[in-house]
Protein backbone atom coordinates (compact mmCIF):
# COMPACT_ATOMS: atom_id res chain seq x y z
CA UNK A 1 0.00 0.00 0.00
CA UNK A 2 1.27 3.48 -0.85
CA UNK A 3 1.40 6.03 1.96
CA UNK A 4 1.00 9.69 1.01
CA UNK A 5 1.95 13.02 2.51
CA UNK A 6 0.10 16.20 1.66
CA UNK A 7 0.94 19.88 1.33
CA UNK A 8 -0.86 23.07 0.43
CA UNK A 9 0.30 26.00 -1.71
CA UNK A 10 -1.72 29.20 -1.22
CA UNK A 11 -1.54 32.13 -3.64
CA UNK A 12 -3.02 35.37 -2.33
CA UNK A 13 -3.65 38.42 -4.52
CA UNK A 14 -4.63 41.59 -2.70
CA UNK A 15 -5.43 44.88 -4.38
CA UNK A 16 -5.11 48.20 -2.63
CA UNK A 17 -6.18 51.01 -4.88
CA UNK A 18 -4.02 50.80 -8.00
CA UNK A 19 -1.40 48.64 -6.32
CA UNK A 20 -1.51 44.93 -5.59
CA UNK A 21 0.57 42.28 -3.92
CA UNK A 22 0.89 38.60 -4.70
CA UNK A 23 2.19 36.22 -2.07
CA UNK A 24 2.73 32.47 -1.89
CA UNK A 25 2.70 30.40 1.29
CA UNK A 26 3.67 26.73 1.55
CA UNK A 27 2.04 24.57 4.21
CA UNK A 28 4.19 21.47 4.56
CA UNK A 29 3.19 17.97 5.60
CA UNK A 30 4.83 18.52 8.99
CA UNK A 31 2.56 21.48 9.76
CA UNK A 32 5.15 24.09 8.89
CA UNK A 33 4.23 27.37 7.19
CA UNK A 34 6.73 29.20 4.94
CA UNK A 35 6.49 32.34 2.84
CA UNK A 36 7.94 31.22 -0.50
CA UNK A 37 7.05 34.32 -2.53
CA UNK A 38 10.71 34.94 -3.35
CA UNK A 39 10.91 31.65 -5.32
CA UNK A 40 8.71 32.90 -8.17
CA UNK A 41 5.98 35.32 -9.18
CA UNK A 42 3.51 32.87 -10.74
CA UNK A 43 1.63 29.82 -9.49
CA UNK A 44 3.07 27.83 -12.41
CA UNK A 45 6.63 28.57 -11.25
CA UNK A 46 5.77 27.32 -7.76
CA UNK A 47 3.90 24.24 -8.99
CA UNK A 48 6.77 23.31 -11.32
CA UNK A 49 9.24 23.66 -8.43
CA UNK A 50 7.04 21.44 -6.25
CA UNK A 51 6.74 18.94 -9.12
CA UNK A 52 10.53 18.66 -9.33
CA UNK A 53 10.43 17.72 -5.62
CA UNK A 54 7.98 14.88 -6.33
CA UNK A 55 4.71 16.69 -5.51
CA UNK A 56 1.62 16.04 -7.63
CA UNK A 57 -1.30 18.47 -7.89
CA UNK A 58 -4.46 16.86 -6.52
CA UNK A 59 -6.93 19.75 -6.64
CA UNK A 60 -7.20 23.51 -6.86
CA UNK A 61 -9.75 25.93 -5.44
CA UNK A 62 -10.32 29.66 -5.77
CA UNK A 63 -12.01 32.17 -3.49
CA UNK A 64 -12.69 35.65 -4.84
CA UNK A 65 -13.96 38.56 -2.80
CA UNK A 66 -16.09 40.25 -5.43
CA UNK A 67 -16.37 43.51 -3.54
CA UNK A 68 -14.30 45.38 -6.13
CA UNK A 69 -12.30 42.19 -6.78
CA UNK A 70 -9.93 43.15 -3.99
CA UNK A 71 -8.85 39.67 -2.88
CA UNK A 72 -8.24 36.34 -4.58
CA UNK A 73 -7.04 33.23 -2.81
CA UNK A 74 -6.00 30.17 -4.77
CA UNK A 75 -5.34 26.90 -2.96
CA UNK A 76 -3.34 24.11 -4.58
CA UNK A 77 -3.51 20.76 -2.78
CA UNK A 78 -0.56 18.46 -3.48
CA UNK A 79 0.54 14.95 -2.54
CA UNK A 80 3.59 12.72 -2.89
CA UNK A 81 4.46 9.21 -1.77
CA UNK A 82 6.12 8.93 1.62
CA UNK A 83 9.57 7.42 1.55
Amino acid sequence: MVAWEYALLVRRYQAQGRNFTVSFVWYGPDGSRRDITAYGDTAIAHLNRAGREGWELVSAAEDVNNVQGSTEVHRYHLKRPVG
